[in-house]
C-alpha cells in the first residue's frame, strides 16, 4: 500500500498543472498587437499601476494623437485592468483541474469492556483521478477563450479611445471656428450700430445684424460646451484622474487620405481574425468537450477509494481497503446529459449568430466608411474650394468698391455651414475608419468598451461535474 500510495503521489506531482509565468498575458498581447498596433500592459498590483504613471505623463507632455491616446488608454483604463484580471481566475481554474482533490482521513474509535478499537482511512476520488485529462482540456480551452475576450476588451477600448479622441479634436476645432464668427458678428453689429446712428442704415438692417450677433453668440456658447463635454469623454476613454486633465489636444484633425481603404475578402477576414466569432467557436467547442465527459461519467457520479486499517486491544493490526461508489437507483444522470446538451445547443446557435452579425456588420460598417470617406471629399475637393472662389470674387467686387462691407460679412455668414459640415465630415470620416478596423478584427463597433464577462462554457463545465 505504502508503494501505492508513492507511485500515486509520484504521479500526481509530475502531472500537476502550474500556473504560468507570465499568466497568459503574453497571447493577450500578441492578439492585441496585431489588432491595434499597441501591446497593453497588465498591472496586476498596485506598484505596477504606480509603475505606469511616468510614462502616461510623458505622453500627456505632448499634443495628443490617435495613437497616444491608445497607449494612453492601454496603461490607464481601470475597467480593462479590471478585464485582465479574469485570466488569473480562468487559470486558477485550470490549474484547479489538474490536481486531485485532496484525500480525506477517517478515524473512528470504539472502546468498552477494558477494550478499544480504532478504525483509520484515507480515501482518494479515483473518478477525478480518471477524469482530469479531459477535465483540464476544458479548462485549458475556457483559458484560452479568457484571453480572447481579454484581447478583444483591449480591442474595444482602443476603438473607444479613437473615436473620443476625432470627436473631441472636431469639438474643440468648431468651437475654435464659433469664437471667430462671434467675432465677427460683433463687428458687423458695432458697425451698424454707428452707422444707423449716423443715419445711413436703417433699423431693419440694424436688426438682422444685431440677430445674427445673437445667434452666433448662443452657437458659441453650445460649441464650447460640446467641446467640454467632448474632451470629458475622451478623459474617461483614456482613464485619466483629476491630476491628468492638462494635456492639449491638435489644433485640427488629421488630412482625409488621398484614397480610401479597400479591405480584401472583409468577411472572410472577419471570420478568421475578429475575436468575438473565435470566442464563440472556443466556448461551443468546450462545451462540446464538456458533454462528452458528462455522458461518460452519466453512471458513476461518485467513486473513492481508500486505504483502512484496523486494530483492537490486545490483537493484531488488519489491513485493507474500501471503495465507496454511488449507486444510480434513483438518478440515472439523465438529467446532467439533458442539461449539457440543452447548453451545447444554446452555444451552437449563439455562434452561428454571432457570425451572421459579425458578416452583417462587416458590410455595414464598410458602406459607411465609403460613404463617410466620399462626403468628406466633396467637402475638400468641391464645397470648400468653391466657399473660398466666392469669398475671393466678394473681396475683390468689395475692393473695386462693387459691393458693401455688409455684403463681404453675409458671405462670411454663409460659409459657416460649409466649414461646419467639412470639419463634421472629416470627423465623421475617421470614426468610420475605426468602427471598420473593429467590425474587420476586434467585435462589434456597437460593443461597450472594456466589458468582458465570464464564457457560458463556465455553465457547462459545471454540468460535466
Amino acid at each position: 500500500m505504502r508503494l501505492a500510495l508513492s507511485a500515486l503521489a509520484s504521479l500526481l506531482l509530475t502531472g500537476c498543472a502550474s500556473f504560468s509565468a507570465d499568466g497568459g498575458f503574453g497571447a493577450v498581447q500578441q492578439l492585441t498587437q496585431e489588432r491595434t498596433g499597441h501591446s497593453p500592459t497588465y498591472q496586476a498590483t498596485p506598484q505596477q499601476g504606480e509603475l505606469a504613471r511616468p510614462r502616461v505623463a510623458e505622453l500627456l507632455q505632448l499634443p495628443l494623437s490617435a495613437d497616444s491616446a491608445v497607449e494612453i488608454a492601454f496603461l490607464g483604463h481601470r475597467e480593462l485592468q479590471a478585464s485582465f484580471a479574469e485570466l488569473g481566475i480562468a487559470e486558477s481554474d485550470r490549474v484547479r483541474a489538474g490536481r486531485l482533490s485532496n484525500p480525506s482521513i477517517r478515524v473512528g474509535r470504539l472502546s468498552g469492556a477494558g477494550s478499544a478499537e480504532i478504525e483509520r482511512a484515507v480515501v482518494f476520488d479515483v473518478l477525478g483521478l480518471l477524469t482530469m485529462p479531459v477535465a483540464r482540456g476544458i479548462e485549458q480551452r475556457r483559458f484560452e477563450q479568457t484571453q480572447q475576450r481579454a484581447a478583444q476588451a483591449a480591442v474595444g477600448v482602443a476603438a473607444e479611445a479613437r473615436r473620443a479622441f476625432f470627436s473631441a479634436v472636431a469639438a474643440q476645432q468648431l468651437a475654435g471656428y464659433a469664437a471667430q464668427v462671434k467675432d465677427t458678428a460683433d463687428a458687423s453689429s458695432e458697425l451698424a450700430r454707428r452707422m444707423a446712428q449716423a443715419g445711413n442704415f436703417s433699423p431693419l438692417a440694424q436688426m438682422r445684424e444685431q440677430s445674427f450677433q445673437v445667434d452666433a453668440t448662443l452657437q458659441l456658447q453650445r460649441a464650447a460646451q460640446h467641446a467640454v463635454a467632448e474632451r470629458e469623454r475622451l478623459i474617461r476613454a483614456l482613464g485619466l484622474g483629476s491630476d491628468q486633465l492638462g494635456f492639449t489636444l491638435p489644433e485640427r484633425l488629421p488630412d482625409l487620405p488621398q484614397a480610401p481603404a479597400q479591405p480584401q475578402d472583409a468577411e472572410q477576414t472577419a471570420m478568421n481574425k475578429r475575436l468575438d466569432v473565435l470566442i464563440a467557436r472556443r466556448d461551443t467547442e468546450a462545451t462540446a468537450q464538456s458533454l462528452g465527459l458528462t455522458r461518460a461519467t452519466r453512471f458513476i457520479n461518485a467513486l473513492h477509494v481508500g486505504y483502512q486499517n484496523q486494530s483492537s486491544t490486545g490483537e493484531t493490526r488488519r489491513d485493507g481497503y474500501e471503495i465507496e461508489l454511488e449507486l444510480p437507483l434513483f438518478d440515472f444522470g439523465t438529467a446532467r446529459v439533458a442539461r449539457a446538451e440543452a447548453i451545447y445547443m444554446q452555444s451552437v446557435h449563439r455562434t452561428a449568430q454571432v457570425a451572421l452579425n459579425a458578416r452583417s456588420e462587416v458590410r455595414e460598417s464598410y458602406s459607411a466608411y465609403r460613404t463617410a470617406y466620399e462626403v468628406a471629399r466633396v467637402y475638400r475637393d468641391d464645397v470648400v474650394p468653391l466657399r473660398k472662389r466666392i469669398s475671393d470674387e466678394n473681396l475683390l467686387r468689395y475692393n473695386a468698391m462693387l459691393s458693401s462691407v455688409f455684403e463681404l460679412l453675409a458671405d462670411a455668414r454663409e460659409q459657416i455651414a460649409g466649414v461646419t459640415g467639412a470639419v463634421e465630415a472629416l470627423r465623421d470620416h475617421w470614426i468610420a475608419e475605426t468602427d471598420l478596423q473593429s467590425a474587420l478584427t476586434g467585435g462589434s463597433p456597437r460593443a461597450p468598451a472594456g466589458n468582458s464577462p465570464r464564457s457560458s462554457s463556465a455553465g457547462a463545465t459545471r454540468a460535466a461535474h
